[in-house]
């Protein structure tokens, strides 16, 4: 693999719940999410790590876009309405085989908590960042998908 020259891009995609066309979000200029999966080591008088204690998972983002075209705009309506929608982050333009380590990040039901646009300066174009939740992901390494929350099995 080339590192210096690479063929493929990350490529972040949105879609509106309930209805609406999937969405390229571009340019962009970072896309950031978090699990926090929530594990905590039970202790004892006795001994050290006699357990574990679980806690809800947590999947957060945080999503810095250029306010050029519709996109600042189309994010800004999804939080100003409080409206679910779906962020897929895949791998695109893959003419020379896998270069990335995933091949699709998915975060479902998000919600946009803040949104921080930049100033307008004489010089670049302002950004918007966009923090938010989401109910639940899958991350695809390959043909291995795994989703969180996991549900429990009975």
């Amino acid at each position: 693999m080339d590192l210096v020259n690479w063929q493929s891009r990350l490529a972040v995609k949105y879609k509106p719940k309930g209805g609406g066309k999937e969405e390229l979000i571009s340019p962009i200029d970072s896309f950031q999410p978090s699990f926090s999966l929530g594990a905590e080591a039970l202790h004892s008088v006795e001994r050290t790590h006699i357990g574990v204690v679980y806690s809800p998972q947590q999947i957060t983002f945080s999503l810095t876009v250029k306010a050029i075209g519709p996109v600042a705009a189309q994010l800004t309506k999804l939080a100003l309405t409080g409206a679910p929608f779906d962020v897929v982050m895949i791998e695109a333009d893959d003419s020379s085989g896998p270069q990335w380590s995933f091949k699709e990040v998915l975060l479902g039901d998000c919600i946009i908590t803040s949104a921080t646009p930049t100033a307008a300066t004489i010089s670049g174009a302002p950004a918007a960042t966009f923090s938010g939740f989401s109910l639940s992901g899958s991350v695809a390494a390959g043909s291995d998908r795994t989703v969180i929350p996991e549900v429990a099995k009975v």
